[in-house]
């Protein structure tokens, strides 16, 4: 879980420069440690010719092949429906992978080491043909193949296509299979036993990767870092000590053509369910008995097992509407004005729901969730509120609680919201912070793409920060009975502009459930040089 950063000189880097020569080497040895170089691997982009494609998986693999950060003999296989050629896969992500003119040649061989194949998902005869690559490249190497099967798939094909790969595309002889699968994993406790009885009854659980790009995260994995390799968080990590905990995700666009699939999932099961519900499992559960995958998992099973339902009253939904003040290009229509949407839908776009963990460390402190679309700014993180500080010896109210602040996007960054004596004669007091700004302290250092981190974790079998399949059982089985109640009830949602902060009614239950916002101090990002 720990990351190597090293600075490269003052010059600022964007999300697609190489990382720095001293953490590729880091990389590189890791790599020599779990995986041999020398024999083929594949890794298969089902849904070759989809937007996750394009914008990611394709970019991402580049990425790592710029940096040697792959197996010498790696090939990459692009499988889709639709008619395609190579050419026309490089044009949709080129852009995406921000080739610099000195890397132009390189780029060329990495083009060379992809392949495409036209297929149906329903028919076992198309995966021959799949088959048949790796057949050729085993001959051609004298060595059996290791395989990575990708599916960026709607989750209404995992069944069929799970099926084929069982019966046409393992692995054989020394070779291994490993199975990565993409959100949503169901759409509530049924759905999601379902496919994941389907996936046992074909692969055993370390062949099966759930990816969670959350979890990837620079400051997600730094979570654990955080809590565990610094004494002055540990004896104050409880009940005693903490107020509220409050996870956020907001984003300031609205559906950006996605309304069609939105209007069927909504931001529960989008976000609150399986994102934020990672993160706030990495920061209730023990520590673990060692950075072993299973020993960590194990400790987040804990954690959800404790959790009980979430409930409607402890729940604020919300659904944006048009905002004329604001020059935002979507404001000027609210959810309910998309073609895609239906008229009366009740999809919330925004939600607040205080989740409750019932053990010795936690019983009593609110978990507050808040995720929405259409809202004032794009942000996500993770506020830690202390108590008020006993004995109080200053005037009434001047003393504001301590508050711990894990910025996660954007502008990676960790801060404690803490009082001080004003520079002066008297004792006055103001809050102010300690400060570790990311961009600052590790200035011209490009943090790991989440993606990068997660391939390279697939390729080394470790699943240290995917997701189990009975972390799946308990995160549904707290928000099951939520998302039954709001589709049975059609509960309406509140109404909120596009571009504010969100429902009124939302602050209203946080400072029910004791969160305290006072306004009066706001942290300025030493980012943005």
């Amino acid at each position: 879980m720990s990351t190597l950063q090293v600075n490269v000189g003052d010059r600022r880097v964007s999300r697609s420069d190489p990382l720095s020569p001293d953490l590729i080497n880091y990389l590189k040895e890791s790599m020599r440690e779990s995986v041999q170089q020398d024999p083929p691997y594949v890794f298969v982009i089902f849904g070759a010719s989809g937007d996750l494609a394009r914008k990611k998986i394709y970019p991402t693999l580049w990425w790592l092949y710029r940096d040697d950060l792959l197996p010498k003999n790696v090939h990459f296989v692009g499988y889709a429906r639709s008619d395609l050629t190579m050419e026309k896969i490089r044009d949709s992500f080129e852009k995406n992978a921000k080739v610099r003119d000195n890397e132009k040649d390189k780029f060329e061989a990495f083009l060379k080491q992809n392949t495409y194949i036209q297929g149906s998902y329903d028919k076992v005869e198309s995966f021959k043909k799949l088959q048949e690559f790796n057949d050729d490249l085993q001959k051609r190497t004298k060595q059996p193949v290791n395989r990575l099967y990708y599916l960026a798939l709607p989750p209404s094909v995992f069944a069929e296509v799970t099926q084929h790969l069982k019966e046409a595309c393992m692995d054989y002889g020394d070779s291994w299979t490993r199975i990565i699968i993409e959100k949503p994993f169901g759409t509530d406790s049924d759905s999601s036993a379902e496919l994941s009885k389907h996936l046992s009854s074909l692969f055993k659980e370390d062949q099966i990767y759930r990816i969670d790009h959350y979890l990837g995260k620079e400051m997600v994995q730094n979570l654990m870092t955080l809590r565990f390799g610094n004494r002055l968080f540990g004896p104050s990590w409880n009940r005693d000590h903490i107020a509220s905990v409050v996870i956020t995700f907001k984003e300031d666009f609205g559906t950006a053509g996605r309304a069609g699939y939105f209007d069927t999932s909504g931001i529960i099961r989008d976000v609150m369910q399986n994102h934020l519900m990672q993160v706030l499992t990495l920061l209730a559960m023990e520590k673990p008995v060692s950075l072993n995958a299973e020993d960590i998992r194990d400790e987040k099973v804990k954690v959800l097992k404790s959790m009980p339902p979430v409930e409607l009253k402890d729940v604020i939904v919300g659904q944006y509407v048009a905002n004329p003040d604001s020059a935002h290009p979507e404001a000027k229509a609210g959810y309910l004005d998309d073609k895609d949407v239906p008229n009366d839908s009740v999809t919330p776009t925004y939600c607040m729901a205080v989740l409750k963990v019932n053990n010795e460390r936690w019983d009593g402190v609110p978990f507050i969730m808040k995720c929405g679309k259409g809202l004032d700014e794009k942000k996500s993180e993770v506020r830690i509120q202390f108590r008020e500080v006993p004995g109080d010896i200053y005037a009434p109210g001047e003393l504001k609680r301590t508050e711990l602040v894990i910025r996660v996007a954007p502008n990676e960054a960790v801060y404690l919201k803490l009082m001080t004596k004003k520079p002066g004669m008297d004792f006055g007091v103001e809050e102010s912070e300690l400060d570790l700004s990311y961009n600052s302290r590790y200035h011209g250092v490009r943090l790991p793409d989440a993606y990068e981190r997660l391939f390279l974790e697939v390729f080394m079998g470790s699943q240290i920060n995917f997701v189990r399949s009975d972390e799946l059982e308990h995160a549904w089985r707290v928000f099951t009975p939520l998302l039954q109640q709001l589709e049975k009830e059609k509960v309406k949602p509140v109404q909120y502009k596009f571009g504010g902060r969100g429902p009124v009614e939302a602050d209203e239950l946080s400072r029910k459930f004791g969160y305290i916002f006072t306004g009066t101090y706001k942290w300025k990002s030493p980012n943005k040089l």
